[in-house]
């Protein structure tokens, strides 16, 4: 019996010198290698603060003619972009707009990251049922695990900034492209992929000319679920030092100030909204386009 009741300190006793061992582990990796993983970020971290710049030092009225014509161009609503221009009118005049431009230039790089990293991992799992249940858990894992939990080794490696906020961002809205690219690809007809086949065309060829052309609906869906993802990683990533509307909701948190919450929580939203409908709108079109063309 007695070795029984000694059997839960042991446990206790493992698990606190295993806990020990990945805690100094990591803070050794951190020192030894955190500033070269830094200077790798550094490109990164000099576009987003140079398209930062641009949108809040440049003239309101050419930015917001600068979005009503990216509106227009992905959704050829002229509803859209008279509800796009509305928006950013009302930010502006509440005196967001700084804040605003700093939200757009975040989610704006972190979604280019995505999308550069996301496509190519989705096209491996799409040609290779061992990549795609090696990777799909990791996916899986990513999307489940709690943000904040992630936020502790990316501060560990990079301190607080915006790089350590951008990654934040990423990690958390980058499975959505992934995942979407993958199940496009892996959906395109196989009589059409036989017929390529049949006219001589390689491996990439097919991948170029036929497989992500009819599987840019599906792609730019991922592209419409990891913008809002982006979005709604905004007031946590302001925690760790990145400027936006996240900042003055935390202020508004810790100071319980409602108003200045609720009003930057819907320029937030308004933002969503733009992005979901002018996404959804340019992949329908695509959708269209290739049935026509079928």
């Amino acid at each position: 019996m007695e070795f029984f009741t000694k059997i839960p300190v042991m446990e206790a006793n493992a698990l606190r010198a295993f806990k020990k061992a990945v805690d100094s582990s990591f803070r050794s990796f951190s020192r030894e290698y955190g500033e070269g993983i830094e200077n790798f970020f550094d490109p990164l971290l000099y576009f987003l603060v140079w398209l930062e710049k641009l949108l809040v030092n440049s003239p309101w009225p050419i930015v917001i003619a600068v979005f009503g014509l990216l509106a227009w161009i992905g959704s050829r609503s002229i509803k859209l972009v008279i509800g796009t221009v509305v928006c950013f009118l009302i930010i502006g005049y509440f005196g967001m707009w700084k804040n605003c431009m700093a939200t757009v230039a975040i989610i704006s790089v972190s979604t280019l990251v995505c999308i550069l990293v996301g496509i190519p991992i989705g096209v491996i799992m799409s040609k290779s049922n061992r990549a795609e249940k090696t990777i799909l858990p990791v996916l899986d894992m990513m999307q489940t695990i709690p943000s904040f939990v992630y936020l502790i080794p990316i501060i560990m490696l990079l301190g607080i900034g915006k790089v350590p906020g951008l990654l934040a961002v990423c990690v958390y809205a980058l499975p959505p492209i992934i995942r979407l690219t993958n199940l496009g690809i892996r959906e395109v007809d196989k009589e059409t992929l036989e017929a390529s086949e049949a006219f001589g065309a390689t491996p990439m060829q097919k991948l170029k000319s036929v497989q992500i052309p009819l599987s840019l609906p599906t792609i730019f869906a991922g592209v419409n679920q990891t913008i809002m993802m982006a979005l709604a990683m905004v007031v946590i990533a302001s925690m760790i030092g990145v400027k936006g509307l996240g900042v003055p909701i935390l202020q508004a948190i810790s100071n319980q100030y409602l108003a200045l919450g609720l009003m930057n929580g819907l320029a937030i939203v308004a933002l969503a909204i733009i992005f979901d409908r002018v996404t959804q709108q340019y992949g329908q079109r695509i959708q269209k386009h290739r049935g026509q063309k079928k």
